[in-house]
């Protein structure tokens, strides 16, 4: 065959090749994993079982640990998650903060034959299947014995019917059934076999964008220049510190752990709404920018803070907390707020008294860490007498930054609402609306313009080189060897 004609068929070959190659979707490339963070996962455990601890016979009770919160009468709420998830693939891993601590059945010695703990759960989801883990430590029925096992596969969660791929953020899950594992029962103490059915798991976490996207890092030379302050505004700045100036500070204060409960319960079938600044971190409420003094020879703080909540509900419920302030002088504080409720209006009323000993600066910083907290008259009033002075409310923590470099205590990060879509949800929940991102395709559909053009391009590809080939062979079996080609 003349050189120049089988150059010009393999020109076709090798100009169809790159069609094909710039045009189809590349099958084999996977979606990066995308970092999860921030979030909220609500799960009861088992309702029967918190029932049985603090009823009649067990006659127990419960605790929440690192910042864990309850929603409602009976879900407990666990907060900043931490993980992974591919779009692609749909695979999610979803690691929680907080715990649960029950304790029952107490003996005359004063230790409790049912004690056990459920804390960090971590939800895992790969290949249609998923998996929830926590941390466990449990005393056994019958023997007493203690365990404590790291990430126990303690339910498997039933997907039937969720697409997990495609998620924008949040990535939503709303009660996805739970069966107690085989592992699950072990590290339960025994108190139910496997295969029980659990209280239903519902999650929302937060999913940053590909690696494309701003870190927030705010490293950029033009936030580093200190050019715009002078040598006048540093003395200034340490002049303030010296003076007890507080820059910023955070008042953390969940009320009370069975208000709250109430309010959202079964018998109010209420709410709290935040404003003005205020801040829901799961089992507490932050108030912000506080201002005011601090003064550690004297121990004396006075600081205001912005923020309110309200709870209303039933049964004439109807409270609203605004302008609270802390006072503290010779180790003894008072929460100050204004109270608004059907029963009683007052500015700036005594709510809570608490110890604030021995307040020192560290690297800028004055905190309160969870200190314990008790209702004053006024207090018992606010609350309509729902509670006497004296009751224990929940604990109180406190930081004030007398520097701008001083940081505040993270909150803990609950995440966005669960509003946005496209959401993962349970079988029994409406269906999502279906979008190209919903396809159980491994690859993406080639569009329909683009495949026609495809399969166009290659036809006519094919008749040109057919045709060369023939004319080819007819000319040289006519013509002998020579070619009208050079």
């Amino acid at each position: 065959m003349p050189s120049s004609r089988r150059a010009a068929r393999a020109g076709a070959v090798a100009g169809l090749g790159a069609l094909f190659a710039a045009l189809l979707p590349v099958t084999s490339a996977q979606a990066e994993d995308r970092t999860v963070q921030g979030g909220r996962l609500d799960w009861g455990i088992k309702a029967s079982f918190q029932s049985y601890v603090t009823g009649p016979i067990a006659k127990g009770s419960y605790s929440l640990q690192g910042g864990a919160a309850t929603v409602g009468a009976s879900q407990f709420r666990f907060h900043s998650a931490k993980g992974s998830y591919n779009p692609d693939s749909g695979a999610l891993s979803a690691g929680f903060s907080g715990g649960v601590h029950f304790l029952g059945h107490k003996t005359s010695s004063g230790a409790y034959e049912l004690d056990l703990t459920i804390s960090r759960p971590t939800v895992k989801i790969s290949g249609g299947s998923g998996t929830l883990y926590a941390d466990m430590v449990s005393k056994a029925k019958g023997s007493g014995k203690v365990t404590s096992v790291s990430q126990v596969p303690l339910a498997s969660l039933s997907l039937s019917g969720i697409n997990m791929k495609g998620g924008g953020s949040p990535i939503a899950l709303n009660n996805v059934p739970a069966t107690l594992t085989s592992q699950g029962a072990n590290a339960f103490a025994g108190y139910y076999a496997a295969g029980t059915p659990l209280d239903p798991v519902s999650l929302s976490t937060d999913v940053l964008a590909g690696s494309g996207s701003s870190s927030g890092s705010g490293s950029g030379s033009d936030s580093d220049k200190s050019d715009g302050k002078d040598k006048k505004d540093a003395d200034k700045g340490k002049k303030a510190e010296k003076a007890g100036r507080i820059e910023d500070a955070a008042f953390d204060w969940g009320v009370r752990r069975t208000f709250r409960e109430y309010v959202s319960g079964s018998i109010a079938k209420g709410e709290w709404k935040l404003a003005d600044g205020a801040e829901d971190g799961g089992a507490l409420f932050r108030f912000t920018e506080g201002a005011g003094t601090f003064d550690e020879k004297k121990q004396t703080l006075d600081a205001k803070f912005k923020g309110s909540v309200r709870f209303t509900g039933e049964h004439g419920l109807d409270l609203e907390l605004s302008s609270l302030a802390v006072e503290s002088k010779d180790g003894k504080a008072t929460l100050y707020a204004d109270v608004a409720s059907a029963d009683f209006d007052k500015k700036q009323a005594a709510l809570v008294t608490f110890e604030a000993k021995a307040l020192k600066a560290a690297d800028g910083l004055v905190t309160l860490t969870e200190v314990p907290s008790k209702l004053t008259a006024d207090g018992a009033k606010a609350f309509g007498n729902m509670y006497k002075a004296g009751t224990e409310m929940d604990p109180v923590s406190l930081a004030v930054a007398l520097t701008d470099k001083a940081k505040l205590p993270a909150l803990p990060d609950l995440g966005s609402e669960a509003s946005a879509s496209p959401k993962a949800e349970a079988p029994d929940a409406k269906p999502r609306t279906e979008t190209a991102a919903s396809s159980s395709s491994t690859s993406p559909a080639l569009p329909l313009g683009i495949g026609a053009g495809v399969l166009l391009l290659a036809g006519l590809a094919f008749m040109v080189v057919r045709k060369r080939r023939t004319t080819a062979a007819t000319a040289a079996a006519s013509e002998g060897s020579d070619s009208a080609d050079s």
